[in-house]
């Protein structure tokens, strides 16, 4: 998610589950009080939140559902890989 000086603030949440998706897809975008929702859901059931302007720009263009193109994968599989460290640090904490 990221506010841009020049508009409203901007949010797109990402799913990837190996088990049903071949690849990441966007489930919800958009800007405004939408994005607000999506970053407070985010942080109601303690879903980690990336923040990178570019990242929102491109995925904003995507449709719901849609997976994200090749050309990003790598950028989005290092922010999923920090997340899965991020979760294994918290279990092994909280074990």
């Amino acid at each position: 998610m990221t506010q841009d000086k020049k508009g409203p603030e901007r949010a797109v949440a990402l799913r990837y589950d190996p088990q049903l998706d071949d690849a990441p897809r966007v489930m919800a975008k958009g800007s405004g009080l939408i994005a607000e929702n999506i970053r407070k859901l985010a942080r109601e059931h303690n879903i980690p939140i990336h923040e990178d302007q570019e990242l929102v720009e491109y995925l904003m263009a995507l449709d719901i559902y849609q997976e994200i193109p090749p050309e990003i994968y790598p950028i989005v599989a290092e922010i999923l890989a920090f997340i899965y460290r991020m979760n294994q640090r918290y279990i092994l904490d909280e074990g």
